[in-house]
């Protein structure tokens, strides 16, 4: 299900922020990255398909009728009209009503993969917000004051990115003896800050010696102020982009621990959990099992991450 470690985007991919540039400066360069936005057709198509995502985990019963627990044991791993395969003897259901098939349990799969959304998409922001906050502040102290912070900071960074992202997750998961989605939150944050807060300290570390921070300086502003209204806005580009990249990483790194049964269980509904209860039927004539949870796990990542991309590119002055 390839990688699923945030740790391991290229630093060099996303754009250090605005150095030797002021405030006044750096909206401009927002509404520059909002034009060049708004003309790229990846970046639109991408949108489109993260709010249709994003609208299934928030209102999937705008999507479908049926709920994430409705299921028939009697009609299972029953395949599309249009797919290749043979109904289950004695099923007489229309299979209109199943445009997608059913699952291993008899659930309708396009319902499965709509109420699946939720956990996916929650895990993914709520890892994502908290590992921006955590290494966003850890970033900017080690950037700013630099020092014994800074070298506490990185040495703590060091440890966790030593750590195999996967493996690591895998082994803390194993320990917690819980399942639920806070316990995979709880361990995606601790794991997955390391990016974000040596991506901050390098942009932290180029801006600190900058003219309108020396000058802010010298007017006397505080530190925690000079921070928050100097370094902080300069710093948002990065962020930004490491964040949407972080939300598409995250959603497979919750389905591939949950496909390795250490994530979700039932009765939670999830993409990861379709997929793992769908494996062992693919290869035995009902491949709709894999193909369409897979897609929809596979379209919504690479949209996060191509997104991500275009967010770089538009955010980046040198790239224009």
């Amino acid at each position: 299900m390839g990688s699923t470690s945030p740790a391991t985007e290229d630093p060099g991919a996303v754009p250090t922020g605005t150095p030797a540039r002021g405030p006044s400066a750096s909206g401009s360069i927002w509404k520059d990255a909002g034009r060049q936005l708004i003309r790229n057709p990846v970046f639109i198509v991408c949108s489109l398909i993260v709010l249709v995502v994003v609208s299934w985990a928030l209102f999937p019963t705008l999507w479908t009728d049926k709920g994430k627990l409705e299921c028939d044991i009697n009609i299972n791993r029953t395949p599309p009209s249009w797919f290749p395969g043979t109904p289950p003897p004695g099923y007489d259901t229309d299979l209109d009503g199943y445009p997608l098939g059913t699952t291993t349990l008899g659930c309708d799969m396009y319902s499965q993969l709509i109420w699946g959304a939720r956990p996916s998409i929650v895990v993914a922001v709520v890892v994502t917000a908290l590992t921006a906050l955590i290494g966003t502040t850890l970033g900017l102290w080690a950037g700013y004051y630099g020092g014994r912070v800074d070298t506490v900071i990185s040495r703590v960074t060091d440890i966790f990115l030593g750590l195999p992202f996967l493996l690591g997750a895998l082994l803390f998961l194993a320990l917690l003896k819980s399942q639920s989605i806070w316990a995979v939150i709880l361990v995606l944050v601790v794991l997955g800050w390391t990016q974000m807060a040596r991506i901050v300290r390098g942009t932290a570390l180029s801006l600190r010696d900058q003219d309108f921070v020396e000058a802010a300086r010298a007017m006397g502003a505080t530190n925690h102020r000079i921070i928050l209204r100097h370094i902080l806005p300069n710093a948002l580009a990065p962020i930004i982009v490491l964040c949407t990249i972080y939300i598409g990483s995250f959603i497979a790194a919750e389905a591939t621990l949950t496909f390795l049964g250490v994530g979700l269980k039932p009765p939670e509904v999830s993409w990861g959990i379709t997929i793992a209860q769908g494996q062992a039927f693919a290869v035995a004539g009902f491949p709709h099992l894999l193909v369409f949870p897979c897609t929809v796990l596979v379209v919504t990542v690479l949209s996060f991450i191509l997104m991500g991309d275009a967010l770089r590119d538009a955010l980046d002055p040198k790239g224009r």
